[in-house]
């Protein structure tokens, strides 16, 4: 046998053992050096990969407390994203800029700044809305589980009693309600550390044009008044938070615990936390909504050239300029925002309660 005729049978014979060619998206040479590579380190699409927390973090994101928080975030988000433009149309109406109604406002905001301008400052609406809304359920809900203990503990070992003379008196803490002292601690505790956030968005929703974006908005306010002016309007905001929060809270639990006991139910279905909520809301920003007048010309009163001193000026230069109605005005845009708002809020929060605590095996 010639020398060419053997090299053609060792060609073919090692053609017939050598496996086929890999076909792959990658492409020649470095498609096969891909493929041999996933092999080796057992990545291959039949492969299951895991991605698994450390324990600590495990055990951490397991807590009842920040899964609270998480629906919190997620509720508060959820709801900002879909009613961004009323909340828009509230804040203009409130502290007087532009037209004085809700229609006249809304045609107002398109014909200068386009569509887009009803989502002014929605950015930092969103940022300020998931811390904002994470702490205040999860404090909510922390303070009244703590409050509840300490009247059941105070129960079962008889509260303490203080003699003054002949006189005794019970410290008892029966008469306190957990839910409203919750409610206001949840008002309070989101304020103080959300604050700037919200003095940004209404920046940014009240003067475009001066604050066209979040970074310019944070030096032109740092460069007029330093660190104290991301807190301008903080006292009267505390003021007006309390009323508000300790209703808020204490008018939905109460009447979610009032129907469901009326109908024997153990809890609410969706529609119904939507009007519960939605209800809550109404009653809340109705009693508080000339402490939030007050509120808002404060923080944005350096923008007009006047600001007034203290909330009872601001009041006061309300009711002297437009009477006592102007204590409501923008009340219709504020109901038409915080009811939705609120209703939609609690149905968001006990949906991912449901997900992310019940599935979980954590009890309500």
């Amino acid at each position: 046998m010639s020398s060419n005729t053997k090299a053609q049978t060792l060609t073919a014979s090692s053609s017939s053992v050598s496996s086929p060619p890999i076909h792959n998206n990658h492409g020649g040479v470095f498609g096969d050096v891909y493929s041999n590579i996933l092999k080796d380190i057992d990545l291959l699409p039949n492969t299951n990969f895991q991605f698994q927390l450390p324990h600590q973090a495990q055990d951490f994101l397991d807590r009842r407390e920040v899964r609270e928080f998480m629906s919190g975030a997620l509720a508060g988000a959820m709801t900002k994203a879909i009613l961004a433009p009323l909340e828009t149309i509230r804040t203009r109406m409130v502290v007087g800029v532009g037209s004085k109604n809700i229609t006249g406002s809304f045609v107002q905001v398109v014909e200068q700044q386009g569509w887009q301008g009803l989502w002014a400052g929605n950015m930092i609406n969103m940022i300020r809305i998931v811390p904002t809304q994470a702490i205040e359920f999860g404090t909510f809900e922390w303070t009244k589980r703590t409050m509840s203990s300490l009247q059941d503990k105070w129960k079962k070992n008889q509260c303490p009693k203080l003699q003054i003379g002949c006189i005794d008196f019970n410290l008892s803490l029966s008469w306190i309600s957990p839910t409203a002292v919750a409610g206001a601690a949840a008002g309070v505790a989101s304020t103080l550390v959300c604050h700037p956030l919200e003095v940004l968005k209404d920046r940014l929703t009240i003067s475009p044009e001066i604050y066209p974006n979040l970074g310019a908005a944070i030096r032109n306010i740092y460069r007029d008044g330093g660190i104290g002016a991301f807190y301008a309007g903080l006292s009267p905001t505390l003021v007006g938070m309390l009323p508000y929060s300790t209703c808020y809270y204490f008018m939905y639990d109460t009447i979610k615990k009032s129907y469901c006991l009326a109908k024997n139910k153990k809890s609410l279905n969706r529609p119904e936390m939507l009007m519960i909520g939605a209800l809550s809301g109404f009653t809340a920003s109705t009693i508080s909504f000339p402490l939030e007048v007050a509120r808002k010309r404060l923080m944005v009163g350096a923008l007009q050239g006047k600001c007034p001193p203290n909330m009872v000026a601001a009041l006061s230069e309300v009711i002297r300029e437009e009477g006592l109605k102007g204590l409501y005005r923008g009340w219709g845009a504020s109901c038409l925002k915080v009811m939705p708002s609120s209703g939609i809020t609690w149905m968001f929060y006990e949906a991912w309660k449901d997900i992310l605590l019940v599935q979980k095996g954590i009890s309500l």
